[in-house]
C-alpha cells in the first residue's frame, strides 16, 4: 500500500496531495478498493509481467469467464451478480484490511534502503494482529504476520506455537488488537524524524525551521 513520508507529502504538487488524500480515505481503501483491485487490477498483467506471468493472467481470466458463463446459464445473470459481487466485496475488504493493519500501525519499522534490516523489518515492521481464536482459524493464522516475514516457510498451523515458544517473539512482536486496529485508519504519512506513522499534517507546507532532510526511499515488507 502506497505510503508517503511527511517530507514526500510536503513536496507533492497540490493535485498529487489531493489524489493521495483521496487514496488514503477509508471509504476508498475499503469500500471501492476491493472492487477496483480484484475486478480490474488483478485481471490485467500490470505492471509489465514476463511472458509466463502474462499467459497465467489471461488463462485465469479465461477460466473465470468460462465458469461465470456456466453459472449464468444455470442460475441467470441477475442471481449470479447478486451472489458474486457481495462475496467479492466482502472477501476483498477483509483481505485489504488484513494487509493494511499488518504494516500500517503507529510505531511500525520503516527504514531507508541502505539501513534496512531484514530481521528488524520482520519483527518490527509487521504486526501480530491478535484475533479471537475463531477469526484466527478462518484467516489461517494470518495475524502472525511478523513470523511469516521472518520465516515464510513456516506453515500457518505452526505459527501460533512459534509465538508461544519464542521469548524473542513475545518480547518484540508488535501486538495490535482489534480495537487498536480500528484507530489506525487515521494514520496517513510516516514521520521519519519521529519514527512513527501520523495523520495528515494540518498545513500543506512544512513549518518554518522544521522538516525532514533527504529524499525518502523507505523499505517495508509487503
Amino acid at each position: 500500500m502506497t505510503t508517503l513520508t511527511l517530507e514526500e507529502f510536503y513536496e507533492k504538487a497540490w493535485l498529487e496531495k489531493l489524489g493521495y488524500r483521496f487514496f488514503r480515505n477509508p471509504l476508498v481503501m475499503f469500500i471501492l478498493g476491493p472492487i477496483f483491485m480484484f475486478l480490474i487490477m488483478h485481471r490485467l498483467p500490470l505492471p509489465r509481467y514476463g511472458k509466463r506471468q502474462t499467459h497465467s493472467v489471461w488463462l485465469t481470466n479465461l477460466g473465470i469467464v468460462a465458469l461465470a458463463a456456466g453459472l449464468i446459464a444455470l442460475v441467470g445473470w441477475k442471481a449470479y451478480v447478486m451472489i458474486q459481487l457481495p462475496v467479492i466485496w466482502l472477501a476483498g475488504t477483509g483481505g485489504i484490511w488484513l494487509f493494511y493493519i499488518q504494516h500500517q500501525f503507529e510505531d511500525v519499522y520503516w527504514e531507508r534502503a541502505e539501513n534496512w534490516n531484514y530481521v528488524a523489518s520482520a519483527l518490527l515492521g509487521a504486526s501480530y494482529y491478535k484475533l479471537p481464536k475463531v477469526l484466527e482459524w478462518f484467516t489461517g493464522s494470518i495475524g502472525y504476520h511478523h513470523i511469516h516475514h521472518l520465516s515464510p516457510r513456516i506453515p500457518n498451523y505452526y505459527l501460533a506455537e512459534c509465538q508461544r515458544r519464542s521469548p524473542i517473539l513475545q518480547r518484540w512482536a508488535r501486538v495490535v488488537t482489534i480495537p487498536e486496529s480500528l484507530r489506525t485508519v487515521r494514520l496517513k504519512v510516516y514521520n521519519e524524524s519521529r519514527q512513527r506513522m501520523e495523520g495528515f499534517p494540518k498545513t500543506e507546507a512544512p513549518p518554518v525551521g522544521e522538516g525532514q532532510t533527504g529524499k525518502a526511499t523507505l523499505s517495508n515488507p509487503s
